[in-house]
């Protein structure tokens, strides 16, 4: 099978840093099915993972985000059959979706939205789980204590930002604040249904302050959380709550959270699939509740980019474009 690769960990400058190489069409087994890929995305984690995992001279397939169509099934699943049109974010610890076949753990899989082509479901999975699990599962946002909530949504036209508005302003009480410095990033998340936004290379605190909204009960932070680290907790109220996507390196100091006992929040949707936690099918629900939200029209494909053919080349632009933290919405490929 056709697949997109990597051998050793180079700037994406270099025609080497991404190669077509023919592969071995994996078999299914146990509850993986086997799924012909028909469009992926690119998401940030496939740039930092090919800068900084070295697979030393063997080929490393990346891609997580998928659609396709379930071509075989092992032996235990129970959830798809042969024909399927499914669409995941998949498995950080195995063999990507840049290829022209995949193998994924039905419990991480949703059914493909029916009302989206398959470029548009593709700009989805990872993006969707990351903001749904953000919102629900680490801030806790619905929590009743937080009866009218104020979320800050640092990089809101970014992949992440993109959905994460989109399920606050449909299924939450918040006041959403999106930051965006661009003025196209700025009609991006008005257009999603920011009710404010504040830019992020200006001094955050005076523009939420001019708002009027009172103090921040809850931040969503995209990107740059280091960059941001002390003014988010300026802003957030007593008892607020971060949360943070990113590897805090040695410049945020953790003790600021304290005076204010702000709790801190990592996602990392990879986790339930890397450790087969003992809730990993809720991904599989949460993508299924993802894909009717929008076939009845509530939430809209976040796409903001199609580059073309899933091959060596173009997957360099989009890794060369992801890394330039200039797109708005998801980076897209279709087709071998």
């Amino acid at each position: 099978m056709k697949a997109v690769a990597y051998f050793s960990s180079l700037p994406i400058s270099q025609p080497e840093a991404l190669v077509d190489v023919e592969m071995d069409k994996p078999v299914p087994a146990g509850r993986d099915l086997l799924v012909k890929i028909e469009a992926i995305s690119v998401n940030p984690v496939d740039c930092k993972i090919r800068k900084n995992v070295d697979p030393q001279g063997q080929a490393k397939v990346l891609g997580w985000d998928a659609v396709g169509i379930v071509e075989s099934i092992g032996a235990e699943v129970s959830l798809f059959k042969v024909g399927d049109a499914v669409y995941y974010a998949g498995d950080i610890t195995r063999s990507g979706s840049n290829a022209e076949y995949q193998l994924i753990d039905e419990r991480i899989v949703g059914f493909k939205p029916n009302t989206l082509t398959n470029a548009e479901a593709a700009a989805l999975p990872l993006t969707s789980i990351t903001a749904w699990e953000m919102l629900f599962d680490r801030l806790d946002i619905n929590k009743p204590a937080h009866s009218k909530p104020v979320l800050l949504v640092v990089g809101g036209s970014g992949g992440v930002g993109s959905i994460l508005i989109q399920l606050a302003k449909h299924l939450t009480q918040a006041t959403v604040i999106a930051t965006a410095s661009r003025q196209e990033s700025q009609d991006w998340v008005n257009q999603l249904g920011a009710d404010y936004v504040v830019n992020h290379r200006q001094p955050l605190k005076a523009q939420i302050d001019a708002l009027g909204l009172g103090e921040v009960t809850h931040v969503a932070c995209t990107t740059h959380a280091d960059q941001h680290f002390g003014t988010l907790i300026e802003v957030l109220k007593p008892q607020g709550k971060l949360g943070i996507i990113e590897f805090a390196n040695s410049s945020v100091d953790l003790n600021l959270l304290k005076d204010k006992s702000i709790s801190l929040h990592w996602e990392f949707m990879f986790t339930r699939a890397k450790f087969h936690t003992e809730d990993m099918i809720k991904q599989h629900h949460l993508l299924n509740r993802i894909g009717a939200l929008i076939d009845e029209g509530t939430i809209q494909t976040t796409l903001g980019h199609h580059l073309g053919r899933i091959n060596a080349t173009n997957l360099r632009c989009a890794h060369e474009l992801s890394e330039s933290n200039k797109a708005i919405g998801k980076i897209v490929l279709e087709g071998f």
